[in-house]
């Protein structure tokens, strides 16, 4: 393999590519990235971030998603032919506040800001999309893949070592693959969705709303300044219209507008528009080979719910650390056969929930239904996972890959809790952390609960054995312990002031108990010891790293 040669050729630069490309960049495993597309695509599209995204953003260090992505407003319907206010439901379900998930509010950020963002992370790594350059075929062998690209009608054979497909349901990656798709395509769910400018006389900016019948005929519009002061995401369902004609007519989509919204309008311009019909499809296997596929490329399904943007960006944070250890040398191949294990299962959920909320939302007149804080997303998990290992969990539980956040509960193969008010001693600081700033893509983190430095050392002493830019290392101290002696062989030292680490992972006074938090943010361990921590890097790692 030629040293100036990327490893790691991405195909397809919407969300999950992009995420796949910084994930591997973060862990200094050169990218390749391409897009069939000349330029950069338009449009707001599926703009739902929900919490677990929001936390791998967090880990990515990408805070723009959350600071510039807006709460999703309150959804009004109205009377039949007037602006009177029917019903004003929410469209995202409440969850209290807690110490332990950081971000409990779903933030909407349309895709072409999102896309702008992620590119703007991997140029710090001297890494650009390379538009208008598309994967025509590609071969595989002992040596890597083979790859033929073409760009301004000229024909690039490019040899690389991985290749990851983010290039969409009709992406080229997936069927060179030869993995199916099976599933069905949904008439009976067929919408023009788009982004428009205009003024409507006495509608209200703070709220989403939806005019009309969708078994008939409705529009949503979705106030968005991205856009512009005046701009909206609109969805428009009528049946009654050939919907490939109305995405081809900006006069048409107006009409229709204007004919569902009892007010006044003036149309400034049309952005974006396009037709979009339910397909609900899934692979049989994420991978085959040094070929792996991710985001929309593995599977579509219904918008309801907003699940998918989430589960790409998810599958590509899965994928990108484990075949960094694998391209470094530091883990063996059979690593990356964890990524179909452990996502599988949850893509598989995710499109039985989604289909049974277009269901739902079909047999009501708006299109709304009933929304299950599972769609936060941070009950995801692999507990079922054969990398990871719980000494405490009761084995033989059913698989619930999909589940709600039970923070009573807390078994490996789940997602970190979070903890604030962190206080770091040693080291001449005295910063207040949180546990979630620790966690980064590039490292395992192992967190020593510990009522004394006594209690943690041998522990510590059997992370010796490996590479301190993959394990790094916390005592976890009670708020009992403030003054202790700052000397400790860990890379951090930090005391629970608040109690709120002690309250999240569920540790009992006097309590050792050892957490290894993988680079994506779960728990891949939770074990008593030294010998445990061994066990869990064993099924990780090559040899002594």
């Amino acid at each position: 393999m030629n040293p100036t040669r990327p490893p790691v050729l991405v195909v397809g630069a919407g969300p999950a590519g992009l995420v796949a490309a910084l994930t591997l960049l973060q862990n200094g495993i050169p990218v390749r990235i391409i897009d069939k597309e000349p330029n950069p695509r338009m449009g707001q599209r599926g703009p739902g971030i929900w919490p677990r995204s929001l936390e791998l953003f967090n880990f990515l260090d990408v805070p723009e998603v959350n600071n510039l992505g807006k709460p999703v407003p309150i959804m009004r319907t109205y009377k039949h032919g007037t602006l009177e206010p029917q019903t004003e439901p929410s469209m995202v379900p409440h969850v209290e506040p807690s110490p332990a998930v950081p971000f409990h509010v779903p933030k909407l950020i349309g895709q072409q800001l999102l896309d702008v963002i992620l590119r703007r992370h991997l140029e710090k790594f001297s890494c650009s999309v390379e538009m208008g350059t598309e994967l025509r075929s590609f071969e595989q062998s002992d040596e890597g893949v083979t790859a033929v690209l073409a760009k301004n009608g000229t024909l690039e054979t490019f040899n690389t070592k991985w290749v990851i497909g983010a290039d969409g349901a009709k992406g080229v990656v997936r069927k060179q693959l030869g993995l199916t798709f099976l599933g069905e395509t949904r008439d009976d769910v067929r919408m023009v969705m788009g982004d428009i400018r205009l003024h409507a006389v006495g509608l209200d900016r703070t709220y989403w709303h939806r005019f009309g019948n969708f078994k008939e005929r409705g529009v949503s519009l979705r106030p968005t300044d991205e856009i512009g002061e005046d701009g909206w995401q609109f969805v428009i369902s009528a049946p009654d219209v050939d919907l490939t004609k109305l995405a081809q007519s900006e006069e048409l989509i107006m009409e229709i507008i204007a004919s569902l919204i009892p007010t006044e309008v003036t149309f400034n311009k049309i952005v974006w528009v396009s037709e979009y019909r339910a397909n609900i499809r899934m692979v049989n296997k994420l991978s085959e080979g040094q070929g792996f596929v991710v985001g929309d490329a593995a599977h579509v399904h219904s918008p309801t719910g907003g699940q998918g943007l989430n589960s790409g960006i998810q599958d590509a944070f899965n994928l990108g650390w484990k075949l960094a250890l694998v391209e470094k040398g530091l883990a063996d191949k059979s690593l990356l056969e964890t990524y179909n294990a452990e996502r599988l299962p949850v893509v598989s959920e995710m499109l039985e929930r989604t289909t049974t909320i277009l269901n739902q939302a079909m047999k009501a007149e708006n299109m709304t239904a009933p929304r299950s804080p599972i769609l936060f997303m941070l009950g995801i998990n692999c507990r079922f996972s054969n990398i990871v290992l719980d000494e405490f969990a009761i084995p033989g539980k059913p698989i619930n890959a999909y589940g709600v956040l039970d923070e009573g509960n807390l078994e490996a193969g789940d997602r970190a809790p979070d903890a604030p008010n962190m206080l770091q001693v040693g080291c001449g600081e005295s910063d207040v952390k949180t546990l979630f700033s620790l966690y980064r893509p590039s490292y395992h983190t192992v967190l020593v609960f510990a009522p004394s430095l006594v209690g943690a050392t041998p522990i510590l002493g059997a992370l010796e054995a490996y590479d301190k830019s993959v394990v790094r290392s916390a005592i976890v101290l009670p708020s009992s312990a403030i003054g202790v002696p700052v000397a400790a062989p860990a890379d951090l030292v930090l005391v629970d002031e608040d109690g709120h680490a002690y309250s999240a992972y569920l540790i009992e006074v006097g309590q050792t108990k050892v957490f290894v938090i993988r680079p994506d943010g779960v728990i891949g361990a939770i074990v008593h010891g030294a010998e445990g921590v061994k066990k869990y890097f064993s099924g990780i790692f090559l040899g002594v790293v």
